[in-house]
């Protein structure tokens, strides 16, 4: 029986290490096109039939790498620091040819772009959370501790901010307490966002009120790049800036270690809950 090809465009963090590997148990052939300085090939040495590092920008070369292995079917996963479109850009001819053409740098417009130039080689993308279906938990609270009243209003509320925010493709994620937004999600990240609305909140807080880390998807999320995602860095991130409550989207929102952030939740007695 011939063996299934997949391609994995990754950048860093654990979502396209667990994607080559599962997919690797599945039977599948795994290519993996490595940002450079964020996706590391030790991590793929047991799951990539070939690794390869690419600058971004090198859209050609990337398009190139795939269809010499006769890969049709491609898998975008993995964080890649927004700043790196100021500091890391190498683009070849046809990525050169594709920035020119951009109306503006933002993340959903560039990667839309980008898949439409795959499928002009007879490449598709797939659901980014291919083979990590298991990882996105259904509405409930996960952790031992349950939310008070006014930890859920401030989910709430700032499930509905998570949204407005996604839907200017600002981020994914909001700090809110007492129905004010501590802090946005820009190109900083998750963490580094959750770190900076502990310090403003230590700084401005005149009583001890809750404080709720929403992460949402975006309305009308295109399934194949982007989604939202929690680890237990999340988790660490808001046990170091002293907040208490993490809700993030139902059935949406990839939890990466899924057992080991729910005991880091208990742990540092932190609410988690899909909404």
């Amino acid at each position: 029986m011939m063996t299934n090809k997949i391609g994995l465009i990754a950048g860093e963090g654990k979502m396209p290490v667990y994607i080559a590997q599962k997919a690797t148990s599945k039977g599948y052939e795994v290519y993996v096109a490595g940002a450079k300085g964020n996706a590391k090939e030790n991590d793929y040495k047991t799951c990539a039939k070939v690794f390869r590092a690419f600058r971004l920008g090198q859209l050609g070369a990337g398009i190139r790498f795939f269809k010499e292995h006769g890969v049709t079917r491609v898998i975008m996963a993995g964080r890649v620091q927004h700043t790196s479109i100021f500091t890391n850009l190498m683009p070849d001819l046809r990525g050169a040819k594709f920035l020119a053409s951009l109306k503006n740098m933002q993340t959903k417009n560039i990667l839309s772009r980008v898949m439409d130039e795959f499928k002009k080689d007879g490449i598709e993308f797939e659901h980014s959370a291919l083979f990590l279906e298991d990882f996105m938990p259904q509405k409930g609270v996960l952790s031992a501790r349950k939310p008070t009243a006014e930890e859920q209003q401030a989910a709430e509320f700032g499930y509905k901010t998570a949204k407005a925010i996604a839907a200017l493709d600002i981020g994914l994620t909001c700090v809110v307490s007492q129905n004010a937004v501590i802090a946005v999600e820009g190109m900083e990240g998750t963490d580094r966002c959750i770190l900076r609305a502990g310090e403003l909140y230590r700084e401005s807080a005149e009583k001890k009120s809750s404080v709720a880390v929403v992460k949402v998807a975006r309305p009308n999320q295109d399934n194949r790049f982007d989604l939202p995602v929690i680890g237990k860095g999340t988790l660490e991130s808001l046990h170091k800036a002293g907040i208490s409550v993490l809700a993030f989207e139902a059935e949406k929102t990839l939890v990466l270690d899924l057992e080991d952030v729910i005991s880091l939740a208990d742990k540092y007695k932190i609410c988690l809950m899909a909404v």
